[in-house]
């Protein structure tokens, strides 16, 4: 199959999931691992065998931020819903849910089932779990306050309000469970999915010592399909098993899932040659040799990963030369210097689409016209393109705003994010400097959480990050760059596109579906006039899966590969 076709298999997969599918943010693909927990997971018919691309640091739903610990987690536990094969939500936890007539109560009646140490998952376990979210405001409390609009959470996740019992939501019952929000938010039910909203139970989570919760089997509680059985925070290996006490066990037929991280795309192909896994991403030239071979052409499976790669700019003073990159067109020229295609077809390599918009194609769609957010990636040309006499027109701009000839700035990038990430970096360099003579763009590799850390202590001139929607919405991506917000890595600012989003969320706009719609556009069009990012790729993953191995549940958005239907023969 050549590229092309591979890429049209992509879109068309994509194009046709549930508009409210969700996704797991930040994922990340990392270092290589020991030796492997899942060899011979292939060959002994019990245990499904399957690559990450990252360490997985905590199961702790607080403090994980990437889809693979997420990937863990939903293994282990559940939700009040889950996703089907197309990624809409269905009853889990929940077996059944009232709305109100206004779309503001939800009440969630609970199934009969429990923990993995006998006890009753009951609603408090949700009550204290959401509350322990916005309480501690870590990296994903947005989900309850901007996202998920739950009455309260704002003010508790801004710290206005120290009372966490604040939060509106409420265990009338053991399994009962209500909870109000400010205003209607259509896809509740598909966020209940994601982990940030999984419970924990209260009196497990109470007895154990502060900070260790979910870092080994003996402080970590399932409810889910399968349960914890070997794991060691930042490990290259964790095992699962399944949990004969599921409330849906009878619909698992894996006896378990051994998980080995593998850094670079040879050993993947290495650890699906010798049968070490069963499951694996490779990328580069190891897809196309995967093609080319008859025997392993056969096992290659393309699935969209559904998150951007894009490159962001600290536009403060404390960095950057004094904030050089504070010029809107310095910016524009490093965005116009870059050519997205040649990073795909000779780079990365897996399937994965050049990007020109700032919300990612494939997993937004309207619920009014089925038509993708960002089908048309030329709407954005006259500000984003590969035109490197563009570029150059930019760059000359900002030499006469900024008054130099000369501009030095560093590049940070993971260096346990997969290898292609690394040729990407340098091609980008290769690109800025070719088409703008006096830019010198330093490369420092680092791991993904050095990564994190310098961009979020805004420590940093250029990052090439990424982001996956954590919901089928283009505000996944836009509340990303709101004033203030913790994601909002250039520390940009607009009050019009503050108030356009504030619009879109808590104003007038959330009840008209299609003014909603239309005023996203605009709101996407001010980042991209502004060059606020420069969107490179939306991803794929180039999957290796052993034959035998059947119904692995792939999705762009939220929980990239779920398990509960596999059968491995």
């Amino acid at each position: 199959m050549s590229w092309n076709q591979t890429r049209r298999s992509f879109l068309g997969t994509a194009g046709a999931l549930s508009a409210l599918a969700l996704a797991g943010c930040g994922g990340g693909s990392g270092s290589d691992g020991g030796d492997s927990a899942a060899a011979g997971a292939a060959a002994d018919g019990k245990y499904l065998g399957v690559m990450l691309g990252t360490n997985v640091m905590s199961l702790d739903t607080d403090l994980a931020t990437d889809g693979d610990s997420f990937e863990v987690i939903a293994d282990c536990i559940d939700g009040l819903m889950q996703m089907d094969a197309d990624g809409a939500a269905i009853p889990a936890l929940a077996e059944s849910t009232d709305i109100s007539d206004d779309g503001c109560t939800w009440t969630f009646h609970l199934r009969d089932t429990k923990w993995s140490n006998g006890t009753p998952v009951t609603a408090n376990d949700f009550v204290f779990a959401w509350r322990r979210i916005c309480k501690n405001a870590g990296e994903y409390a947005y989900m309850m306050s901007d996202i998920g609009q739950i009455k309260g959470a704002a003010a508790i996740v801004s710290g206005d309000e120290a009372d966490e019992t604040t939060l509106a939501i409420e265990a009338v019952d053991d399994k009962t469970l209500k909870v109000e929000l400010e205003v209607p938010v259509p896809y509740f039910d598909s966020l209940m999915y994601f982990p940030t909203f999984y419970p924990i139970n209260e009196e497990f989570y109470t007895g154990l010592e502060d900070g260790t919760y979910g870092t080994s089997p003996d402080t970590f509680l399932s409810c889910g399909a399968f349960m914890l059985s070997d794991y060691l925070p930042g490990t290259a290996n964790l095992t699962v098993v399944k949990n004969p006490d599921y409330w849906d066990a009878d619909r698992v037929q894996l006896e378990g899932i051994t998980y080995q991280v593998v850094g670079s795309s040879d050993n993947a192909l290495t650890a699906f040659k010798n049968d070490s896994l069963d499951v694996v991403m490779i990328s580069g030239n190891q897809v196309a040799a995967a093609e080319e071979d008859a025997e392993l052409s056969k096992n290659l499976k393309v699935t969209g990963a559904g998150y951007m790669w894009y490159l962001t700019f600290s536009q403060t003073e404390k960095n950057a030369q004094g904030g050089m990159l504070a010029n809107q067109n310095l910016r524009l020229a490093f965005s116009n210097a870059i050519d997205r295609e040649a990073l795909v077809d000779n780079y990365v390599m897996d399937g994965s689409i050049a990007t020109y918009t700032a919300v990612p194609p494939q997993f937004a769609a309207s619920a009014t016209t089925g038509e993708d957010f960002s089908a048309d990636q030329e709407k954005f040309a006259d500000y984003i393109g590969y035109d490197v006499e563009k570029a150059q027109k930019y760059f000359e701009d900002a030499k006469k705003e900024l008054k130099t000839d000369t501009f030095e700035f560093t590049m940070i990038f993971g260096n346990n994010e997969g290898d292609e990430v690394t040729k990407v970096a340098q091609a980008i360099k290769e690109q800025i400097e070719g088409a703008l003579t006096g830019v010198t763009l330093n490369l420092q590799a680092m791991t993904k959480a050095e990564r994190l850390d310098k961009m979020q202590e805004d420590n940093y001139d250029v990052a090439l990050t990424r982001w996956g929607p954590d919901y089928a919405d283009p505000m996944t991506y836009l509340g990303m760059w709101i004033t203030d917000n913790s994601n909002n890595y250039g520390f940009w600012s607009n009050k019009d596109y503050d108030k356009i989003i504030a619009d879109c969320t808590t104003g007038d706009l959330v009840s008209d579906y299609d003014a909603r719609w239309a005023a996203l556009y605009d709101a996407e069009t001010l980042v991209m006039q502004e060059a606020v990012i420069a969107p490179l790729y939306t991803k794929a993953n180039a999957n290796l899966i052993s034959e035998g191995v059947e119904n692995i549940e792939f999705h762009p958005v939220a929980l990239n590969r779920v398990y509960k239907n596999t059968t491995l023969a």
